[in-house]
């Protein structure tokens, strides 16, 4: 086990939880049918809990916490004004939102992977919010 591992691969978690929470904020007053809107105001809060959870592992590691890149954030906002411009249905937020999902579980790997010596709590919570992502995803099918 490393702790630099185990740091690196929290705060990469930390970003991600960060992101899919600035997600949900970003559209959820868009959303028009009731259902949507409770399954991504569940998520976020799902997010919210498990961000608290990383922190305090960071903080007990005496490590900062991670915010997502200035890129990801500009990109993720670009995106989304432009597509949900064109068409403000509840079917682009949910596109929107599982492509979103799809990236962070890709990234999530990729980083379980990179960080393999990390200890079992953070790749456990790194599976967690992975699955998470892919629960989202299939939560939001009846509305693609």
């Amino acid at each position: 086990m490393s702790e630099n591992d185990t740091i690196h691969l929290l705060k990469e978690c930390d970003a991600g939880t960060k992101m899919a929470v600035s997600t949900m904020n970003g559209v959820l007053d868009k959303v028009n049918d009731t259902g949507l809107k409770q399954v991504l105001t569940e998520s976020r809060s799902r997010h919210e809990d498990l961000g608290g959870e990383i922190h305090r592992l960071l903080s007990g590691h005496r490590s900062e916490e991670k915010d997502p890149s200035a890129m990801a954030k500009g990109m993720s906002w670009m995106k989304t004004n432009m597509k949900i411009g064109m068409d403000d249905s509840d079917a682009t937020i949910a596109d929107l939102v599982t492509d979103g999902c799809n990236m962070g579980v890709k990234s999530l790997y990729k980083y379980l992977n990179q960080y393999s010596d990390a200890d079992d709590t953070s790749k456990n919570l790194c599976r967690k919010l992975s699955s998470m992502e892919e629960e989202l995803c299939r939560d939001l099918r009846g509305w693609l």
